[in-house]
C-alpha cells in the first residue's frame, strides 16, 4: 500500500476552500469547537466517529464510513513504517 492521504488534509486542502469556509465558520456549522477542527486538519488529532458522523451529514458526498476507513487506512500504514511490535510468540487460533 502506499501512503494514504491524511483525511484531516482532504478537508482542508479540497472540502473547506471548496466551501469557501474557514475553519470557524465550518466549525461552527458542524457544532464543534475550531480548536478540535483545527487539531484534525493540521494532524494532531484523528477523526473520530462523532466527527465522521457529522461530515456525512453536513456534507453531501463522503459517507461517515469512508472517513473512518480514510482514517484508518492512514494510520496503519503510518504504524507500519516502524519496526513491529515486540511480541513473545505467534500463535495460531484452533478452531
Amino acid at each position: 500500500m502506499h501512503n494514504p492521504p491524511y483525511p484531516g488534509e482532504t478537508l482542508r486542502e479540497d472540502v473547506l476552500p471548496a466551501l469557501g469556509l474557514s475553519v470557524t465558520q465550518a466549525a461552527q456549522e458542524l457544532g464543534i469547537n475550531r480548536v478540535t477542527l483545527s487539531r484534525v486538519l493540521n494532524g494532531k488529532a484523528a477523526i473520530s466517529v462523532d466527527l465522521a458522523l457529522r461530515l456525512e451529514a453536513w456534507l453531501d458526498g463522503p459517507s461517515a464510513e469512508s472517513w473512518l476507513k480514510g482514517q484508518l487506512a492512514y494510520d496503519l500504514w503510518q504504524a507500519e513504517q516502524h519496526k513491529p511490535p515486540q511480541v513473545a510468540t505467534r500463535r495460531t487460533i484452533q478452531r
